[in-house]
């Protein structure tokens, strides 16, 4: 295990150096101190947090906790990367709605997630969100990416003044019908042109899509603003059959220098061993891609 006085960052074949985070869902209701102490204990340098560990919905989560969380993350030498499940848990929204009043009522609560997101010293917001993406059966893919734009466009004004970045996360086909590829991703990112709008790769999504994921990185290296690392099992990087290798060399080779946010879903093993595990992991390959660059 790492102490926290522990440099954590591997140098890229450009010089700039890759920092490792772990996202909070997987602490469950831990206090956040315990949560900032394990986290900073295992070498990590940032915390990714999902809304809904907070409070059931963004308003509920007062000036007096964010400046906790936000405090006792600094305390700890931690670095509060940002959001990500945006919309999880909440009802009634969507970006792809037919009803002008969702789409706005989605808007309005993305605008009081960037507050959010700026008042803990974030600057980066992953929209995965599979629902609240979804198209409906009444609307066709042009129309939906019409729709997104719309809503994308104008968070991306209050965003833009917060110094924080929309980051679209290309999920598999299994988990939604809408962006289901970096392609796609691209395709909107580019309707909305602008600069707080940016790509997000996750490693378990990148799986599914037909090109390699060193090739992902690739072709998308200049809107490339954020990484997941997890296994298709589930589990953390390195602790199933996914070979991270091509993803994380072509990170190294693209001078890739933001996080790599460690998320799992299956809970069962407990944070400390996924930690451990996967930052050795992610260290190790990391170091090898390096050297070879």
């Amino acid at each position: 295990m790492s102490s926290p006085a522990v440099v954590v960052g591997w140098l890229t074949a450009g010089g700039s150096a890759l920092k490792f985070a772990v996202c909070n869902e997987m602490f469950g209701e831990r206090p956040w101190h315990d949560i900032c102490a394990a986290v900073r204990s295992h070498g990590y340098d940032g915390v990714e947090i999902a809304p809904f560990t907070l409070a059931p919905t963004v308003d509920q989560i007062s000036p007096a906790q964010r400046r906790h969380i936000r405090q006792t993350a600094e305390d700890h030498g931690l670095e509060i990367v940002g959001l990500h499940w945006l919309l999880a848990k909440t009802e009634g929204l969507s970006i792809t709605d037919r009803d002008p009043k969702r789409r706005r009522a989605t808007r309005d609560y993305l605008c009081r997630l960037v507050d959010l997101c700026h008042s803990l010293g974030g600057r980066i917001m992953v929209f995965g969100s599979p629902q609240q993406r979804n198209l409906p059966p009444d609307v066709d893919k042009a129309t939906g990416l019409a729709y997104a734009a719309e809503v994308f466009g104008e968070v991306c004004l209050l965003a833009e003044a917060a110094d924080v970045v929309i980051a679209l996360e290309p999920l598999a086909p299994s988990e939604t019908n809408f962006l289901t590829s970096a392609a796609e991703a691209r395709v909107l990112i580019e309707m909305v042109s602008h600069p707080n709008l940016r790509l997000h790769l996750d490693a378990k999504a990148m799986a599914e899509e037909a090109l390699p994921m060193d090739e992902l990185v690739r072709r998308n290296a200049d809107l490339l603003i954020h990484v997941h690392v997890n296994d298709v099992n589930r589990l953390g990087p390195g602790m199933g059959r996914l070979d991270l290798r091509p993803l994380l060399g072509a990170l190294v080779d693209v001078g890739y220098n933001g996080f790599l946010s460690v998320e799992i879903f299956d809970m069962s093993i407990g944070p400390e061993r996924v930690m451990e595990e996967s930052r050795a992991y992610l260290a190790r390959q990391l170091h090898n891609a390096a050297r070879t660059a």
